[in-house]
Formats: structure tokens, C-alpha cells, sequence
């Protein structure tokens, strides 16, 4: 069967579809990923037919990360995204129209809940829809939606904050679709309504990318069976020398790494984050990622590196420093290795949050509070005795799942029946 998978977003929305993809490949379907054209190397080395979003994703995502850091209560995630509409304005019209063309032959659709439109593509067209969901989505009384997660009322709350965060979302990404299908169609959908509380039909279906183990699954609307990693070929890849050298030469170091969250201090960011290394008595492992080496003297128990590969590098590690990302958050709980979290906008407060209940990890310090004195606190605590051996069987539990594999199966009986 011939399915097209529709994801938007950076790297870290792209790649569990792209792992959910090779699965359903390997059951014998042809597979089309749709992404953003920075993407387009890292989708076909995985030989998988590639359909580009136009557009360069970095600069929208630069800015949508200046605008995160202001953004920690819901109101303020909602707002981030109204405000830097008239920037992206005309690329939503483009990739509206990418999108749908990436759907011209496909035989069931998968669309990321950041392209919707897949939904309404695949009603109009007669074939089966799936809303794949990169995080927890769906409605439960057990815990609130991720922005509302710092809000903890009861479970009548914990439901109204998932059905207010779909309306929220659909709200969102509604204007464009609606403006690419007037223009194209010069009329709406037949069900132009939120796609997102939906249950389960013959050709509908709602599955996420998250661990049992993490959060526990929604009763109804959707199906969760694990994280869709992306895990690359090592067979060929070789560690730099100096790493290897680093890493042999004295205890496991602490990664810390804020992705591609913007930051216009990152020299005072760097200091800060060394000086609080040195004060616990860690060697560390800096990402260059959001930060500059320049100035910076001294380093000879600090590596600095541009990237690894995730499952690689944190299973050698003494913990994992970073931002809340929901691709880092799952790659460090399944190394089993201890978490500190330090949240600088929208969802990575909920997974600093959740790192803490786990118990894999010490309580979160927002970016905005981070000083050398409380990272100190956060690194030591990161190593007591208790935290280490909660990860470590966390880890145990999500390394003995099968997330992209088992949703695929789930999918392709789905498709058969």
C-alpha cells in the first residue's frame, strides 16, 4: 500500500516518522516522507521516498525559539505562535500546498498534528487517515495536557486542559488550511471541524510516540506502544579520536546541550555552565549547538563537540544536561543514565516536570532562574544514589520496548482489516 507520511517541524518532529516509516516499509508498503528540504539527506539515507516542504526551516525555527523562552504558561505558548504568524504567513500557503501534492497518490495517509491537512486530503480522497503525534496527545483524567502540566487540579481539570489544548492547536493551524482550500477548492472540507478528539473508526486512527513507562496511555482515542527512535547505522561510523581519548581518561563526564534553542548570551551560558561543572566536581561534554567556544580558556576537562549520536554518547555519560526536548528527554531515559532538566519555554517544562516524578532526575531550573549556584545543586543531585538507580531501570524498561515497530504492525492490521 502506498502511504504518505506528513510531518512539519524541526529534526526532532521529523525523525520518529522517519523511524516509523522504515518499519512499515520492512511490512512491504511504499512509503513517501514529507518534510522540510533540510531534511531531505536524512530521510533518503533511509531509503525512503522523500517529498520536500519548501522553505528553510531553520530560520522559522531560530525564531520560534526566541520566542519560546517567553513562553512558560499556556496563554503565552498559544500567543508565541499568533505573533509570529505574519513572518510565516506565506510559507504556511506553500507548505498547505506541499503537503496535499505529497498525498497525490497515497493509498492511507499519516500526518504529524502540525499538518492537519492530511486529514481532510484523506476524507476527500476516500483513503484511511492516521494522526501520529510526536507527544503525548489525547484525553485523560490522569495528568493535564503538557503546557498545563504545571497545573495540577483534579481530574476533572487534568480532561478540560487535553480538549483545551486541541482547540488551542487546531485554532492554530486552521487558517491556513482553510485559506489553501478556499483558494483551491473555493469551498471547505465537508467536516471542517478539529481533528483531534476523533475516536476510532474504520478509517481513522490515533497513535503517539510515547513510552508506557512514561506516561500512562489515554482509554479511548488513541493507542500508544512506545518511542519511535530513529537509531543510525553505526556500523561505518567511527567516534573522533580525541572523544574516545576523553572519555578513557578520567570518570564519565555530564553532557549538557540545549538543541537549537536560541540564545544571545551564549558566551555568559557557556561560562556559567563550566563554572557550575567545575563546582561539582564534573568533567563535562558541551554541544556547540547553542553555544560559542570562543573566549572561552581553560577547557582541558571540558569537550566541546558540534554533535553525536544521541545513543552512542549517553549511555557512556554520568547524566544528561538539556532543554526539555521531547527527543532528548526519551533518548536520555532509555541510555538509563540521570537527567537534568533546564526548561527554557513551552512543553519542556512538563518534561523537566516528569523527569523529576520519575525520580531519573532533580527538580527543574527554568533558563530564565539558571545561575552557577542552583546548576551546581541540579548536577549533584543529579547523582544521588536513588536518582541513578531509578534511571537506570527506567531505561531498562523503555530498551526492552519496540515503539516504531509495534505502532507500524498496529497500523498495517489497521490498513489490512
Amino acid at each position: 500500500m502506498k502511504i504518505s507520511i506528513l510531518t512539519t517541524g524541526t529534526r526532532g518532529d521529523t525523525q520518529p516518522f522517519i523511524a516509523l516509516g522504515k518499519e512499515l516499509k520492512q511490512l512491504g508498503h511504499e512509503v513517501k516522507l514529507a518534510g522540510f528540504e533540510n531534511y531531505q539527506q536524512l530521510v533518503e539515507r533511509h531509503d525512503l521516498k522523500f517529498h520536500p516542504i519548501k522553505g528553510d526551516i531553520s530560520e522559522i525555527s531560530k525564531e520560534m525559539a526566541k520566542r519560546s523562552i517567553k513562553s512558560n504558561n499556556p496563554i503565552q505558548f498559544f500567543t508565541s505562535f499568533r505573533k509570529i504568524k505574519p513572518l510565516i504567513k506565506d510559507k504556511q500557503m506553500r507548505m498547505q500546498e506541499d503537503l496535499y501534492e505529497a498525498c497525490d497518490d497515497a493509498e492511507a495517509i499519516i500526518y504529524h498534528p502540525g499538518a492537519a491537512i492530511g486529514k481532510f486530503v484523506g476524507e476527500l480522497k476516500g483513503v484511511p487517515t492516521i494522526l501520529a503525534s510526536p507527544f503525548p496527545m489525547g484525553p485523560t483524567e490522569e495528568y493535564p495536557a503538557l503546557i498545563f502540566y504545571q497545573m495540577k487540579f483534579g481530574k476533572k481539570f487534568n480532561l478540560f486542559t487535553h480538549k483545551l489544548f486541541e482547540k488551542g492547536f487546531w485554532m492554530t493551524v486552521k487558517p491556513s488550511i482553510r485559506q489553501y482550500w478556499k483558494k483551491h477548492f473555493d469551498t471547505l472540507p465537508e467536516s471542517f471541524q478539529n481533528p483531534f478528539s476523533n475516536e476510532q473508526t474504520e478509517d481513522y486512527l490515533a497513535i503517539a510516540s510515547v513510552s508506557h513507562h512514561v506516561f500512562q496511555e489515554p482509554k479511548k482515542n488513541t493507542r500508544w506502544f512506545g518511542y519511535w527512535f530513529l537509531d543510525e547505522d553505526l556500523s561505518s561510523w567511527n567516534p573522533p579520536e580525541d572523544l574516545q581519548n576523553f572519555l578513557s581518561e578520567g570518570r564519565p563526564p555530564v553532557y549538557v546541550g540545549f538543541g537549537s534553542i536560541y540564545d544571545d548570551q551564549a558566551l555568559e551560558t557557556t561560562e556559567l555552565v563550566i563554572d557550575a561543572l567545575r563546582k561539582a566536581g564534573q568533567r563535562g561534554i558541551l554541544a556547540t549547538g547553542w553555544n560559542s567556544t570562543e573566549g572561552i580558556e581553560g577547557t582541558e576537562d571540558m569537550y566541546f563537540i558540534e554533535s553525536v549520536p544521541h545513543s552512542w554518547l549517553f549511555p557512556k555519560l554520568a547524566g544528561v544536561v538539556h532543554h526539555g526536548g521531547a527527543g532528548t528527554t526519551a533518548a536520555a531515559f532509555r541510555a538509563g543514565v540521570p537527567s537534568f532538566v533546564i526548561p527554557h519555554g513551552n512543553d519542556q517544562y512538563a518534561w523537566g516536570k516528569r523527569t523529576e516524578e520519575l525520580g531519573v532526575g532533580p527538580s527543574p531550573v527554568p533558563r530564565k532562574k539558571l545561575t552557577v549556584d542552583n546548576m551546581t545543586e541540579g548536577l549533584r543531585g543529579m547523582q544521588r544514589e536513588g536518582i541513578k538507580s531509578n534511571a537506570y531501570t527506567l531505561g531498562k524498561d523503555i530498551q526492552l520496548e519496540n515503539g516504531a515497530g509495534d505502532a507500524a504492525r498496529y497500523i498495517d492490521s489497521f490498513l489490512q482489516s
